[in-house]
């Protein structure tokens, strides 16, 4: 009888384990991630005939538009060039991007998850649209709330809506998307250390010539050799001048035959490797603009190839390293 029991037992265990094996999921199914279904399929050669990129919030729309089969530049910036790669991770983030759960159709939840009407006021959302030539929409997209992962290694997900539809749906995949037209292009002009800076030749208006110039030694400081009667000067006011092209960045831009405001006055700046700076500077109320060009060898060239038909309105400090008058070199008399 025992023997038999245990038989009888065995049978009934290899059966309850060939069912659980009948049952189990297959795990060796591929990832989530290729599985779900593409938020666009077959768009990437679609993108070939892509014209313009629409962000639309709330509070207005941000564009961009094609210029060239590489070039994309900004209406809102005189049509200032974007950062290349910021188009190109948008457009690969459309054409990646996966639709791995559905969420809310209940079209008064949808502010929950950031994709309510992206134009009424205070809304969240933004909608994404790129457009071809005509204005036909290539691909659209209410764009919300991202979804915040703590593991790593972990895919982001954002959540999302196709306008028209109150499906809400959580996706997978990056967009960087911003509104923001400072956060498209790149705002530097020129990073030059201070010690390249030999001498400097300033013309400002209403003030007579001023001339600087470094002494032989490897170290030396910037001091003013005209005119030479001058009252005692300061050693950091002095260093600015040689700072004038050090981390440069601009916090506007404009044509620069449309730079605005009045002349304040033009240098020139004398640098080591054969590189000499034109700077024009304007002031428009409070603001100080700038137009920029340079001479010389090979880094003359590449940096008029950036700054070429550009006028950029750079920090109020820039106007004392620009174009100083001898009164802003002075050392200030403390009470």
């Amino acid at each position: 009888m025992k023997r038999r029991t245990i038989l009888l037992l065995g049978t009934a265990a290899a059966v309850t384990v060939g069912a659980a094996i009948v049952l189990t999921p297959d795990r060796t199914e591929p990832p989530l991630s290729t599985a779900t279904p593409l938020a666009f399929p077959g768009l990437a050669p679609r993108l070939a005939n892509a014209a313009r990129i629409e962000v639309t919030r709330h509070d207005g729309t941000l564009t961009v538009n094609r210029a060239g089969p590489d070039l994309w530049v900004l209406p809102a910036k005189a049509d200032h060039p974007v950062r290349p790669e910021r188009v190109r991770e948008l457009l690969v983030g459309l054409t990646e991007l996966r639709l791995t759960e559905p969420r809310t159709a209940n079209p008064e939840m949808l502010e929950r998850l950031g994709v309510e009407d992206p134009r009424r006021e205070g809304a969240t959302s933004s909608l994404l649209r790129v457009l071809d030539a005509q204005g036909n929409p290539i691909a659209e997209l209410v764009v919300g709330r991202r979804r915040m992962r703590v593991q790593g290694n972990v895919p982001e997900s954002v959540y999302v809506r196709r306008p028209g539809e109150t499906q809400a749906w959580l996706a997978e995949g990056r967009l960087p998307l911003d509104s923001d037209p400072n956060l498209w292009i790149d705002r530097d002009i020129a990073n030059i250390p201070r010690e390249r800076v030999r001498a400097a030749e300033i013309a400002r208006e209403g003030e007579p010539r001023l001339v600087l110039r470094r002494g032989p030694e490897p170290d030396a400081p910037l001091s003013v050799v005209e005119p030479t009667d001058t009252p005692e000067l300061d050693e950091i006011s002095l260093d600015e001048v040689a700072r004038a092209f050090e981390f440069l960045t601009f916090l506007d831009v404009a044509r620069a035959d449309a730079i605005p405001g009045e002349k304040l006055g033009e240098a020139r700046f004398e640098l080591t490797d054969n590189l000499r700076i034109a700077v024009v500077a304007h002031k428009d109320g409070e603001t100080v603009w700038a137009r920029l060009t340079a001479e010389g060898d090979t880094e003359a060239e590449r940096l008029n190839a950036r700054w070429r038909g550009w006028a950029y309105q750079v920090g109020q400090w820039k106007e004392r390293a620009f174009v100083p008058r001898l009164s802003d070199l002075a050392k200030q008399q403390r009470n």
